[in-house]
């Protein structure tokens, strides 16, 4: 395939198999300029796990530089409610401000506050799947792939029950202006999800303020505090919850599916995770680096870079390419076959650096249950129908997963 057209985000035939695309773009070179959205390419493991952890680069510039004074251009007015809402989170802040608020969310976000998750987590999951049987099959993105994150989540948080529906669609909505060179009506959904979710969201702040409880994160976020007393904004503490609801459920949601989708099409190894149940940890992994729910990470340089033999002038922007570099023959022995058994395996879905994942060993808890309670309880689980891929590129899912037993 010829790397200069090798990289077509836009195309379906791109976005339902990326992965020999990235292999002509790793082949010809590690760094690419992509003129439709002006960012450099990183298609290497390598590069990409070390610009990750480069500190010229990072996921805002605003804490050093005025837009002009980077040269570029202010986002649109009318797209303000989703900027305030996007830029306040630790995901697109830089230290001191990134710092800060990941040691008060993390304070609320321990290793033991997850695995106290475990059985409400192995619960859910076995009463979704239950359900699932006995309705005798159907779409399991519906039935058993959004549903388990969203409301482990919001249940973390601290959201009625009855609220819940809500947060998907906020949630799909926003994330769509992380794809390249969102289209306005997009934006105008996303700007819409934001001020719904900023409104109900600051409600909810509102009544733990006056009636905290001992049990929900937004409780224990209010209360969080560091050495120098400095606590979240109103803002950030809003932006958080966001981050914490998008974050804790899209990748998730995309990786069961994406999964089973793969699965389903290798039923070789299908057959040995049915047979060995032990292979469960082994298999998340592999299915997280077979296809990569976040297929590019953006970063902004922040100062001139010598890289690969080219300069990447301060105000430029890269793509580190995630889906690229979990395909990396450097890195994996035949990459593009799934492996269930695979014992090295430093993929980087993710992330890494100080923007690694806080959510990640929550997310593989949920993985993994809904993997045991689906090869517990339908272990004649078979494909029903072909899915639809979405059509974006950045998040990677599918429209559905129609399965029958």
């Amino acid at each position: 395939m010829d790397a200069a057209t090798a990289f077509d985000p836009w195309s379906p035939a791109f976005v339902a198999d990326p992965y020999p695309a990235y292999a002509a773009l790793r082949e010809a070179g590690r760094v690419h300029w992509f003129e439709p959205t002006r960012q450099y390419l990183i298609p290497r493991h390598a590069d990409v796990s070390t610009l990750l952890r480069d500190r010229r680069l990072g996921r805002t510039y605003r804490h050093r530089f005025a837009h002009e004074d980077f040269g570029r251009t202010p986002p649109p007015v009318e797209h303000e409610p989703f900027h305030t809402l996007n830029d306040h989170g630790m995901l697109d802040l830089e230290p001191p401000d990134h710092t800060r608020i990941r040691r008060l969310v993390s304070k609320a976000f321990t290793p033991r506050t997850v695995e106290q998750l475990r059985p409400y987590v192995e619960k859910l999951a076995g009463e979704l799947v239950a359900g699932l049987v006995a309705d005798g099959g159907g779409d399991l993105l519906t039935a058993v792939a959004e549903p388990l994150p969203v409301a482990v989540i919001a249940e973390m948080l601290g959201i009625p029950e009855a609220d819940r529906p809500l947060l998907r669609p906020w949630s799909a909505a926003i994330c769509g202006m992380y794809e390249l060179n969102p289209p306005q009506e997009t934006a105008r959904a996303a700007v819409r999800a934001s001020v719904e979710f900023t409104e109900y969201l600051r409600a909810l702040i509102a009544s733990r303020r006056s009636a905290p409880t001992d049990t929900d994160l937004v409780s224990a976020l209010i209360a969080a505090h560091d050495e120098d007393d400095d606590r979240l904004t109103e803002q950030e503490l809003i932006s958080t919850c966001v981050l914490l609801l998008n974050a804790g459920h899209e990748a998730t949601v995309n990786s069961t599916v994406n999964g089973w989708w793969a699965l389903f099409r290798h039923p070789g190894q299908l057959a040995a995770l049915r047979a060995d149940h032990a292979l469960v940890p082994r298999a998340v992994e592999e299915l997280m680096r077979y296809d990569t729910p976040l297929q590019l990470f953006e970063r902004w340089v922040l100062d001139d870079i010598e890289f690969a033999g080219v300069t990447l002038p301060r105000g430029s922007e890269v793509a580190l390419l995630f889906g690229s570099a979990n395909h990396d023959l450097a890195v994996f022995t035949d990459p593009a076959r799934l492996d269930l058994t695979r014992a090295d395996n430093p993929h980087i879905s993710f992330s890494a650096g100080i923007h690694y994942c806080i959510g990640a060993p929550l997310a593989r808890m949920e993985l993994a249950a809904s993997l045991r309670a689906l090869l517990s309880q339908a272990p004649a689980l078979r494909l029903a129908a072909e899915p639809s891929r979405k059509p974006n590129f950045v998040i990677r899912g599918l429209e559905g997963l129609p399965v029958a037993l």
